[in-house]
């Protein structure tokens, strides 16, 4: 997934990358903001994840009910661009200290966490993520 634009569409759902309007728009709808952080090109369990959470018929259900928020770190440069790669890596130093991937946050229109879950076995089992998610609707 491209992180060039400021908003990027992963099956039905949209992602945006700039954290300010990730915010502003959780507090224009009322919604949490769910931020997900990974290393799209180079960290295994975050590309497991993509598949088997981000491109089921779950996530796509339950993401209406969030603003998402896509931060990736990836090692191939190229994949996007370096004021984004700079955006990036200063909110993981904010919000994902231990730099740990994939990781998903959620936060309140304000930016306060209310909750995380880190980490990805790869068995398919997403049962922790989709309670994660429907608990904070």
């Amino acid at each position: 997934m491209s992180a060039q634009a400021d908003k990027n569409v992963v099956s039905s759902s949209v992602w945006l990358t700039d954290y300010e309007t990730a915010l502003t728009t959780a507090k224009n709808t009322n919604k949490n903001v769910m931020v997900y952080f990974t290393g799209s090109d180079w960290c295994p369990p975050c590309k497991m994840l993509k598949t088997d959470l981000f491109d089921s018929t779950e996530f796509s259900a339950l993401s209406n009910d969030y603003v998402l928020l896509y931060i990736d770190i990836p090692m191939n440069r190229d994949l996007i661009s370096a004021e984004q790669l700079q955006h990036n890596k200063a909110l993981s130093d904010k919000l994902n200290k231990k730099n740990s991937v994939p990781l998903i946050k959620i936060l309140d229109e304000k930016g306060q966490e209310l909750d995380k879950y880190s980490g990805y076995s790869m068995n398919g089992d997403i049962s922790y993520h989709l309670a994660l998610l429907q608990k904070h609707q």
